[in-house]
This record gives structure tokens, C-alpha cells and sequence, in this order.
């Protein structure tokens, strides 16, 4: 908290018109009142208009006291018994009256039985509603209390329900977490809930369960609270850049270049619904899910392990969690393998022709779009893209998805170094930018999610960023004698020594550089030594690599020997190459993967919580 605090002191927020009306609703946001020094009291007896969903609720019951009888019903009352007095008179005087009638031979008489009335169904008592009203403005929520007489509790109380309501703000009878509260007199909308099929209730329901019900996600307040910071976040990218003179470029989705030439791609192609039908043995094999079953087991067992590391559980119970999850991926990737070859059976039994495709020739989702970028920097100077990015990958991992968010740069006139300080400056930026700007929600995360989230992001944006090469990172994780997997020079570092690294040995973030050549795109520059390439990554606490960066080849025979070497199209990248036959100059850049950065300044551990809407193997509706 000290460091939000200290925030504050240096930089204060200006403070919103108190109680002015959203533009565009005609509405007071609730931050604008909850959010003031004082909680709102000062606005106490102004009438406001508030809309937004029940969180909580109560009724209460209102006991009506035993009045006193008034004088009319007193007269009344007196009234009645001279009345009943006459027809008992009249009663006493009937038997006679019959008698006689009977003598003269008049008609019999014949008794009718009395109706009597129902009895009256006791009224329902009146009630008042308080419900804790939140528009997602801010964590806080709004007491709004809500008299029987203007609307049925059984369609308030609920959790869920939407309602925009007139009233005054007043300070609550009973003191207590509310320093106001709105007394509502109008009520002008009533989104009902059909409790029966909604998911939520008044319990918090763990993450991955929210995963299933995606489009109700942001009304928790976690999720409405991560995605404020993302949406801070992406102002905050654009931000840097803009003040630093970098020009915003947005590069292509589709593509027919691999930029980085090595890893799995979206293929593009068109298709109707009626040209393709599904193996029904292929579809019996699908219902039955094993697959995913089996995936579903793994990535349990992977948590298990990484639970059983943080707790420093008996390493007898730790080396069976990690033989179990070696024998569960064995099986997976058999059971893909099973699948591969029923897909590839069935495509050529229902082959796509030619024409139907959408280009003359193979396109795809781009994975990086650096090369792009790099043909405008060598025009514009310095410039950024930020959008989605594509990997077909099946790996599931609680920080990889098949599409994600990434901010990418390139500097004209620059080298290694220049990159670096460029990503060390916009990470330590974005950093102290949600100190400053998502003091509510940082709060929250810090209480709910992470305490040590804020304490984070303060060290992160204060303290020297570390460098080392990859030598040295090496060198040091050599003399670690626990790594599941020892680290040797040439292979890329794993989870578990960048974890190390990040976590043990700096106790913060780190940028290694000067990779293996072998390591890296074909794009990066050698260096002298012929053996590594000028590249670094910036790893960090609890999430690993946040950031890849590299200064790209200028010399054109380097760069086509390097294409040749890799097996690469050339084809592909003669636009690429033409860059640097014609007024070429040093550039250097990084990808930085944004939703990443939401786990690190949040402490989340799956990438799936921090974007709205995630894109997954088993999960890609809504």
C-alpha cells in the first residue's frame, strides 16, 4: 500500500466534478461519488440518478405499530351494537310472526342459510431492499435502498438484476462500511434475473468455472477489475510510444510471410459448409473427448507439481507428481498423433479445391509482424504496431494461447543496445503506470489476488533493470544442483532455469542477451564471434519471458546464406530482402507480449483470466 500511497503524494489525480452526469446517459458514475475523499458524504440530500447490478441484497421486514381507535370508529362501533340490538328484538319476535302466517294459511317459510364472507388473506407486511448496486465504474458498490411499495422484492433481490433508479443520497441509519446511501423514490428500469439458469449466486466462483460462462465474466469484480488495469494498460502502450515519437502502424493480420520461420501457422482458406462433412468415425472418436480428458489431467498434474515446488512439499511425493505428468503427455501426444491422421484421411476425402481458396497463393495469421514494421521504420525512422498475433500451437499452457496480444517496435538507426534501453524504459513505464493510474483496482488485486502484486510493480519500476549474456546465465545455472533438466549451452533455457533466474538469483526482472545464433530468427544479426546472435529476452518474476528483442541483419549475404541454411522459401522473403538492397540501415526492435504483463502486474497465473475473451484448443465460442 506504501507505494500507491506514495504515488499518490507525488502525482494526485485531479478530482472529477463532483456528481456530474455521464454524457452520454444521462447518469452519475458511481466513482465519481464513491471515489471522493470522504466517500460521498459531503453530496449528502442531492438527488441522483444511478444505474448498474445487484451484488448483494437483504430485505428487511417493517412490523406496522397497533394503532390507537379513532373517534369515527369509535362512533361506528357504538353504531353497530344498537343495530345488532334491533335484530335480536326482531329475532325474539319471529317464531310469533310464523305462527300467525301459518293459521291463515299463508306460505310456508323457509329458512335460507346466512352466507358469510371469507375470511381476508392477511395482507404481506411491507419490506424495505437494500441492495449493494455496483455500474463497474469502480470496486466500491452503492447501498440503495429500496422501499416494497415501488417495486416487489422477489424481483430485486436477486443477484444480477439491472436497475436505474431516482432517488436521494442520505447518510445510513446504522453506520458502517457505507458512508452514504441512496434512498430510492423513482424506479425507472428492473432487468429482471431468471434465477433458475443463471450462473452466478451470491458465492465467488473460483476463475476456471468462469471460463465456461465467458459473456458474464466482467460482472465479478477480479475480472471487471483486471480488465480496467488491461484497458489502462493499452493506453498507457500507446502512451510511451506517442511521447517518444514512435509512429503507430498497423501491420498485416494476413499474411504469406513467416516472420519468424519456424513456428506453427494459421493457414488461411475458404470453405462452405456444405463442401465439407465430417467422418462420422472421426466424430464418434471426438464425442468421446479423450483427448481433451487427457489434456484436462495434465494440466492438473502440472499445477500439482508447481504447488508441490512452492510448499516444498517431501521430494518423494514431488518426483511421482512429475512422472505421472511425463506418462499422461506420452499419452496425449498419442492420442494427437490418432487424431492427425484420422483429420488428414478425412481432408483428402473431401479436398479443398483451388478456387475456392480466398488467395493465389498459401496465407496465414501472421505470427510476428517485426519484418512489416521494419519496412516503415527504414521510411518513418521509428515505429510500433500493437494487435493480435497468431500460433498454432496444441501445447496448453497457462501462458500460451493461440492468439494474443503483442506490442512491437522498430528503431531505425539503432543497435542491441538501443532495444534494450527502449524495452527496459517502456516496461518500467507501464509498471509505474498502474501505480498511478489503477490505485482502486490495485488495490483489490492486492487483497484478493496477490499482496504482493503492488510491491511488485514498485520494485519493477524503481530498481535497476539487471543484464547478463547468455553465457553467464548459463554459467550461474550450471552451479544449481536441483534443475530438473541441467542447463547447457546451445539449448534454450526452460521454464524452470528462466524461473530461477528471475525468481532466486536477481529477485527481479533480467535481460539475458547475445542468444545462440541457432536460437533465434533468421532475421537477427551475428555477431562477431559467428556463434550468437544480437538478441535478448527480458524474463520476469511469475511469468517468465515477458519480452524478445533483437537487432536485425543488414548485410543481404548474411542474411540470404542464413535463409538457405534454415531451408526457408526465398520466395517468401524477397520483399524483405529488397529492403536491404535499397537504402538499408540498422534497425532493432522487440515483441513484447501485452496479456503477459497483465499476469505480472496482477499475479494471475493463468493467461485465460486476463483477456476478455480467450481463444483456446477446447474453448473458442462467444
Amino acid at each position: 500500500m506504501d507505494a500507491i500511497q506514495a504515488s499518490e503524494a507525488t502525482y494526485p489525480h485531479p478530482k472529477p466534478n463532483p456528481l456530474a452526469l455521464f454524457k452520454y446517459s444521462k447518469r452519475v458514475l458511481l466513482k465519481t461519488l464513491l471515489m471522493q475523499e470522504d466517500g460521498g458524504l459531503g453530496c449528502v440530500g442531492e438527488r441522483i440518478v444511478i444505474g448498474g447490478w445487484v451484488k448483494s441484497s437483504r430485505e428487511e421486514k417493517v412490523e406496522l405499530p397497533n394503532a390507537a381507535p379513532s373517534v369515527a370508529d369509535e362512533q361506528k362501533g357504538s353504531a353497530g351494537q344498537e343495530d345488532v340490538s334491533c335484530v335480536e328484538i326482531l329475532q325474539t319476535r319471529i317464531p310469533l310472526f310464523r305462527s300467525l302466517i301459518k293459521v291463515f294459511g299463508g306460505v310456508t317459510y323457509i329458512a335460507r342459510p346466512r352466507l358469510e364472507a371469507p375470511p381476508a388473506s392477511p395482507k404481506p407486511l411491507p419490506s424495505i431492499a437494500y441492495l449493494q448496486v455496483s455500474d463497474g465504474s469502480c470496486v466500491s458498490s452503492l447501498q440503495v435502498v429500496v422501499d416494497s411499495s415501488l417495486a416487489s422484492p422477489s424481483q430485486l433481490l436477486p443477484t444480477g438484476t439491472c436497475i436505474l433508479v431516482e432517488g436521494v443520497l442520505k447518510q445510513p441509519m446504522i453506520p458502517g462500511k457505507h458512508a452514504v446511501e441512496l434512498k430510492a423514490d423513482k424506479i425507472l428500469h428492473i432487468g429482471t434475473v431468471e434465477q433458475s439458469s443463471y450462473v452466478f449466486s451470491k458465492k465467488r466462483l473460483p476463475l476456471d468455472m468462469l471460463r465456461s460462462c465467458m459473456h458474464f465474466r466482467p460482472r465479478t469484480t477480479t475480472v471487471g477489475s483486471v480488465m480496467k488495469v488491461r484497458s489502462s494498460l493499452t493506453f498507457a502502450t500507446h502512451t510511451f510510444f506517442q511521447n517518444n515519437g514512435f509512429l503507430n502502424v498497423q501491420v498485416p493480420i494476413i499474411t504469406s510471410t513467416d516472420s519468424d520461420g519456424s513456428r506453427e501457422k494459421f493457414l488461411i482458406t475458404a470453405i462452405s459448409s456444405s463442401s465439407y462433412q465430417e467422418d462420422p468415425k472421426l466424430s464418434k472418436d471426438r464425442d468421446n473427448i479423450s483427448l481433451h480428458f487427457v489434456k484436462a489431467a495434465a494440466k492438473e498434474k502440472n499445477a500439482l507439481i508447481e504447488e508441490l515446488k512452492r510448499t516444498e512439499s517431501n521430494k518423494e511425493a514431488l518426483a511421482a507428481a512429475i512422472q505421472d505428468l511425463k506418462n499422461t503427455n506420452e499419452l496425449a501426444l498419442q492420442l494427437e498423433a490418432r487424431e492427425k491422421s484420422k483429420a488428414g484421411a478425412s481432408m483428402k476425402a473431401d479436398a479443398i479445391k483451388s478456387s475456392q481458396n480466398p488467395f493465389i497463393e498459401k496465407t496465414y495469421l501472421t505470427v510476428s509482424g517485426r519484418l512489416h514494421l521494419e519496412s516503415y521504420a527504414s521510411a518513418l525512422g521509428n515505429v510500433y504496431s500493437f494487435g493480435p498475433r497468431f500460433c498454432a500451437t496444441r501445447l496448453e499452457s497457462p501462458k500460451l494461447l493461440p492468439e494474443m496480444w503483442m506490442t512491437e517496435t522498430e528503431i531505425a538507426f539503432s543497435e542491441l543496445q538501443d532495444a534494450m534501453n527502449c524495452a527496459d524504459d517502456f516496461f518500467k513505464f507501464l509498471c509505474k503506470w498502474v501505480l498511478d493510474n489503477c490505485v482502486d483496482d490495485m488495490r483489490f488485486v492486492c487483497k484478493r489476488i496477490d499482496k504482493a502484486s503492488i510491491d511488485r510493480l514498485s520494485s519493477a519500476a524503481s530498481k535497476p533493470l539487471a543484464k547478463v549474456t547468455y553465457t553467464e546465465a548459463v554459467e550461474t545455472l550450471k552451479k544449481v544442483d536441483k534443475m530438473e533438466v541441467k542447463a547447457e549451452w546451445g539449448f534454450a533455457l526452460t521454464t524452470e532455469h528462466i524461473s530461477y533466474l528471475a525468481d532466486e538469483i536477481y529477485k527481479g526482472p533480467v535481460i539475458i542477451y547475445n542468444y545462440p545464433r541457432d536460437l533465434k530468427p533468421f532475421y537477427v544479426r551475428l555477431n562477431d564471434d559467428g556463434k550468437t546472435a544480437a538478441a535478448f529476452d527480458l524474463i520476469v518474476p511469475k511469468v517468465g519471458k515477458l519480452m524478445s528483442g533483437s537487432q536485425s541483419e543488414l548485410r543481404l549475404d548474411r542474411l540470404t546464406k542464413r535463409i538457405k541454411e534454415l531451408g526457408l522459401p526465398r520466395e517468401q522473403y524477397e520483399w524483405y530482402l529488397d529492403i536491404k538492397r535499397h537504402g538499408a540501415v540498422n534497425t532493432s526492435g522487440f515483441s513484447f507480449n501485452f496479456d503477459l504483463m497483465l499476469l505480472f502486474a496482477t499475479g494471475l497465473t493463468d493467461v485465460k483470466d486476463v483477456i476478455p475473451f480467450p481463444r483456446g484448443l477446447t474453448k473458442a465460442n462467444n
